[in-house]
């Protein structure tokens, strides 16, 4: 058993002060069964990388336990990244435009990308993503074939190159395999979008349907979006995750012109074209759901369909604040992800969905600090198909990150508010520590398996930048 004091833990509802963790150790050879000594603990034999007990009201670190000075929270949930787009950061900032002309900047990227250099990037993205304190992450993958369209002879070799590099950066993921099949509403994929489509959904199923899962991998869909995926092959996506139990997820209404391009090909919403064709569902979460009538809202709650807002992409390309409120008070669980990586902290994007709101309102306090954790943690992690994991608690996986308390952004509020403090203060930078079942992944704030994460990310960045300089000559 390992043992593990924390100073300060998050509990779902409140702060307590000296919190002793059991794990089951991660190499483990099997579950471990229940010590009633050791209180409160889990229902049933627990198995490796797992927590067996919580304690709390312990003042001082027992004999042998490891000490986790700060806050400890559960481990985060980005709950829709594309790791690719990560090399855009900076280059993107320059000049003016929309979220079309910024989509010709990272289809010419995204053309460089090779399942090798697709690997080297994303493992450095994952890597910055642990150093954030996030332990699982919804890769929303669409980038399939070669650059004309044609398979690799392994067909599934760019989603295995991301999951081999969520796996060496130590952290889990849901491998969200995307079907895009079309430029928009039935037209041909363009020049750029070849290497993203199987030509059908039933093609795409096929392939799919070879990914295989593990430990820290779950193998769920996507829904690109209405406009990528014809109306009469939507219900082929959402079957295949249903008979499967994973996760489906869609790209809904983040753009205004996306709209109106649906109600002109089919007179119907996205959201009521999704709903038409067995897509929506407690199984399912719709990224962004930004443009909004509020039918599409009744829809999107009453089906408890999820909703997942990425606030600094959103807001970094313009799209707009969507209705988060009203879609949870509708029944929409709410997740965040940090999308397109302008940035890669969770907390920003939980103060974000608070902060956006309060400016487009003009009123203060729509979600308590432990409802936006609750978002980052818990809700995230049921979105991409783990809805045991985002909670300190025996039988939970024993994901956990901690977040200091001593910093120039986080010192001098009472520890008792550390969710407010995590929330509306902190940032990446004071991430501390971090468990992925178990496991050590950052210590003191270097990542113990990729420790010059920067140096990776450069490199990796410019690879790409330099492949996408050579295929747009």
């Amino acid at each position: 058993m390992n043992t593990y004091w924390l100073e300060h833990a998050w509990l779902g509802e409140r702060v307590e002060h000296g919190v002793v963790v059991d794990l089951v150790p991660p190499d483990a050879p099997g579950p471990v069964p229940v010590d009633e000594e050791l209180g409160d603990t889990a229902d049933a034999p627990v198995p490796p990388g797992h927590i067996l007990a919580v304690r709390t009201g312990v003042e001082t670190p027992p004999a042998g336990a490891v000490r986790l000075p700060g806050l400890t929270v559960p481990g985060l949930a980005n709950a829709h990244s594309h790791a690719f787009h990560r090399a855009l950061r900076a280059t993107v900032q320059v000049g003016s435009g929309t979220f079309w002309t910024w989509r010709e900047t990272m289809y010419r990227f995204a053309a460089a990308l090779t399942p090798d250099s697709y690997y080297a990037l994303a493992r450095a993205v994952y890597a910055e993503m642990a150093l954030a304190g996030i332990t699982a992450v919804g890769e929303f993958h669409y980038l399939h074939h070669q650059p004309d369209g044609r398979p690799y002879d392994h067909p599934n070799a760019m989603g295995e190159a991301l999951i081999a590099a969520a796996a060496d950066a130590g952290i889990r993921i849901t491998l969200l395999d995307t079907a895009y099949l079309s430029s928009g509403f039935g037209a041909a994929p363009d020049r750029h979008q070849r290497r993203f489509s199987d030509t059908t959904a039933d093609a795409w199923a096929a392939r799919a349907d070879q990914l295989r899962g593990d430990s820290h991998t779950l193998i769920g869909a996507a829904v690109h979006s209405v406009r990528a995926v014809p109306a009469d092959q939507l219900a082929t996506v959402a079957d295949f995750a249903r008979h499967r139990g994973a996760p489906l997820h869609v790209h809904l209404s983040e753009q205004l012109a996306e709209n109106e391009a649906c109600l002109a090909a089919t007179g119907r919403t996205p959201t009521q074209l999704l709903a038409d064709h067995g897509v929506l569902g407690p199984r399912t979460t719709g990224v962004h759901n930004t443009h909004l009538t509020d039918e599409d809202i009744t829809l999107i709650g009453t089906s408890a369909t999820g909703t997942c807002m990425c606030p600094t992409t959103e807001r970094d390309l313009a799209d707009g604040i969507g209705p988060a409120p009203r879609l949870q008070r509708a029944g929409s669980p709410l997740s965040l992800g940090s999308d397109s990586h302008a940035v890669i902290d969770l907390f920003e994007e939980a103060r974000a969905l608070e902060l956006d709101e309060r400016l487009r309102t003009r009123t203060r306090g729509h979600w308590t600090a432990a409802a936006l954790l609750r978002a980052a943690t818990a809700d995230g992690h049921a979105a991409l198909g783990r809805p045991e994991a985002g909670t300190l608690a025996p039988g939970a996986p024993a994901d956990l990150t901690t977040i200091a308390l001593d910093t120039v952004r986080t010192a001098g509020a009472a520890p008792l508010l550390g969710a407010e403090t995590a929330v509306f203060a902190a940032s990446a930078a004071d991430v501390r520590h971090v468990l992925v079942g178990g496991r050590v992944i950052v210590r003191d704030g270097q990542h113990v398996r990729l420790p010059e994460t920067g140096r990776a990310l450069a490199e990796a960045v410019a690879a790409v930048r330099d492949g996408g300089r050579a295929a747009a000559r």
